[in-house]
């Protein structure tokens, strides 16, 4: 049975956008600081050789477009201040994440509230500094290899790391910025508009290629039902649900006596959403960066990483799924969904599974559930996230399909909207009670007269 917020919820009118100010001041914050990032996108980097850059970009375009343009909306292109994107945040979090789970000091700091949130995330962005330097480092001496400066030494490594450096920790703070002050998840709606941006131009250069003659029309067409197939099968997995029936018992307040209820704890099929797809493709940036722009001049380490985990070979799409598989599990039971936290919470609310304990049993049957569940939900991600990788390697198909950009986008869109809706509920809700202020106001008893004495 539909609940009575989520009738209200899909009853909510998009004009009432007009009426909740607080919302429509949301949106525009979240708009102009992605305008900001957009904008930052095309400002280059100083001492790189533009004429070089633009001709090595356009013979290199088909190795690298897939999974550097998502993540860094064309900056690493132009070699924008933005050039590594949000990628060492990505990166720093996983670490941290993974320590936080392992070091017993830091799991107690996530026991400790807002407090050890943001001692975490304090270690997150220390984390993030450090990554960046080392990529920032790496991605200038591997443009002086492939001969992309035009004075190449120390002044322009130690100018390229500060511009690097510097522009993923404004994109931190962006995506900071508009997760508290804006309206959907900052970091996802800043690859989320990388991806967006980069989408005219994929489109025309695929229908171009089949203007030329270069695919044919049954491939053109095979890839659009492909995407619009994709995007329909992420949907419906995104939305799908296992609901646990919860039961509580009768209570007694003072002299009444409340009859027990009914409910169901909602357990979504993948509740780690993107993230284990992010994490995944984050760690196979870097090697790709690198490679790309050093040329024939990397060194024996890293021709032999790039034969082996370069785009479309097996051992790379091995380990795409593995590390999709491992964070889906892991982001869902450290982060998500707890089961420990969640019989907890039950138990103090006197609710339980029925032919449950609650407590202990509790936790452990939810965890079974769970894993149970994730099996599907990982095998979901990785498949949405493989399949067009196989497709492309094996069809060489020059536009952009990738799995996990189609899923990036439609999760994000879909957060975003429930994020809306919420906002437009609670505007609801808050007029609603106004009115039954206004109108108790009206209702007023008449003054009595005066007693006889």
């Amino acid at each position: 049975m539909v609940s009575a917020a989520e009738q209200m919820a899909a009853n909510t009118s998009w004009a009432a956008l007009g009426k909740a100010t607080d919302l429509r001041n949301r949106i525009l914050f979240t708009l102009g600081l992605l305008i900001v990032y957009r904008l930052g996108t095309f400002i280059p980097v100083p001492g790189i050789d533009g004429a070089a850059l633009r001709e090595f970009m356009d013979g290199a375009a088909a190795g690298i477009g897939g999974i550097l343009s998502m993540f860094t909306g064309g900056a690493l292109g132009r070699m924008g201040i933005f050039a590594l994107g949000i990628m060492p945040y990505i990166s720093a979090s996983i670490i941290v994440q993974l320590l936080a789970s392992m070091v017993p000091a830091l799991e107690q700091l996530k026991k400790e509230g807002e407090q050890g949130r943001k001692k975490i995330n304090q270690y997150t962005r220390y984390g993030t500094v450090f990554l960046a330097t080392l990529q920032s480092y790496g991605l200038a001496v591997s443009l002086e290899a492939g001969d992309l400066a035009t004075d190449p030494g120390l002044f322009f490594r130690a100018s390229t790391m500060i511009t690097l450096v510097g522009g993923t920790m404004f994109l931190m703070w962006l995506g900071e910025q508009i997760t508290a002050r804006g309206v959907g998840n900052g970091i996802s709606l800043i690859i989320f508009v990388g991806i967006i941006a980069e989408v005219p131009a994929a489109l025309a250069q695929f229908f171009s290629q089949g203007r030329s003659g270069a695919i044919s029309p049954a491939v053109i067409i095979g890839v659009m039902l492909m995407v619009v197939v994709t995007i329909g099968f992420v949907v419906f997995m995104e939305r799908a649900l296992r609901k646990i029936h919860i039961q509580y018992p009768r209570r007694q307040v003072g002299m009444k006596v409340y009859d027990g209820g009914s409910s169901h704890l909602p357990v979504k099929v993948n509740p780690s959403g993107v993230i284990p797809a992010i994490f995944a493709s984050s760690l196979l940036l870097l090697p790709v960066t690198i490679s790309t722009f050093s040329g024939n001049q990397t060194g024996p380490v890293m021709s032999t990483i790039m034969a082996y985990f370069g785009p479309g070979q097996p051992l790379y799409l091995a380990f795409f799924v593995t590390m999709i598989v491992f964070f889906a599990y892991f982001y869902t039971f450290n982060v998500s969904f707890k089961p420990d936290d969640v019989a907890e919470n039950l138990k103090n609310q006197n609710g339980f599974v029925p032919g449950i304990r609650p407590g202990k049993r509790t936790a452990e049957y939810l965890e079974y559930v769970v894993n149970r569940i994730l099996v599907l939900g990982s095998g979901y991600l990785a498949l949405v996230c493989l399949l067009p990788e196989i497709l492309r390697s094996q069809l060489a198909i020059p536009f952009y399909f990738g799995g996990t950009s189609v899923l990036i986008v439609v999760s994000v869109t879909m957060d975003t909207i429930q994020q809306v809706q919420s906002h437009l509920l609670a505007h609801q809700y808050e007029g609603l009670i106004e009115k039954s202020q206004l109108s108790g106001k009206g209702r007023r008893r008449k003054k009595k007269g005066p007693s006889r004495r």
